[in-house]
């Protein structure tokens, strides 16, 4: 039986009310938000940065990211603001595609356009919804969804899946990100209502 309106709208657009976390709305729509303008992206002149505490680092452009395997992900994905979009498909190529970290490698920070940082446990960058996807729901990340590349986070709230991802940097420890430092959850999951610090 549900519980709110919401989980209602849920059972009525025919999926489980359990998969919407606590406070959330479905959407059937992928809300553009973001701090800023959209960059303007030359595909071919981007290019992905791995480095730290990492065995081999390593520097990609698009091309070269796309000749490694990939992944194709189907996940619920749960923004800050509160909306949910259920089923969202990304392709790209997982962490452990990129790079070997070193014994001392706990977190990670996704560096991106206009120095947008985003902070997460290297196991969490490990889970296997987690990418450095290039396509959404079968075509090209456009750039009002962080396209060319972005990092894509579905176990965390959607701030934590950095637009325009230009770097991942592999640390022993952490090191707060955009929204971190302005009082935002360092942990940021969704099922634990995990919006701002404490």
């Amino acid at each position: 039986m549900p519980r709110s309106n919401a989980e209602r709208k849920v059972l009525e657009a025919g999926f489980d009310p359990v998969r919407l976390p606590p406070g959330q709305y479905l959407t059937h729509t992928w809300p553009v938000l973001h701090v800023g303008s959209v960059p303007v992206a030359e595909p071919e002149e981007w290019r992905l940065r791995v480095w730290g505490e990492v065995e081999n680092e390593v520097d990609l452009g698009l091309e070269e990211l796309r000749a490694l395997p990939a992944t194709e992900v189907v996940a619920d994905i749960h923004c800050v603001t509160r909306w949910s979009r259920f089923d969202a498909g990304f392709r790209g190529v997982r962490f452990a595609e990129l790079a070997r970290p070193t014994a001392a490698a706990r977190f990670v920070v996704a560096h991106a356009v206009a120095d947008y940082r985003a902070n997460l446990p290297l196991a969490v960058l490990d889970d296997p919804g987690s990418l450095v996807a290039y396509e959404a729901d079968g075509e090209p990340l456009t750039p009002d969804h962080g396209g060319p590349l972005r990092l894509v986070v579905p176990s965390r709230y959607f701030w934590k899946s950095a637009k325009w991802l230009l770097g991942l940097e592999v640390r022993a420890d952490d090191e707060p990100g955009t929204w971190e430092r302005l009082g935002y959850s360092n942990d940021a999951d969704p099922w634990a209502g995990e919006r701002y610090s404490v």
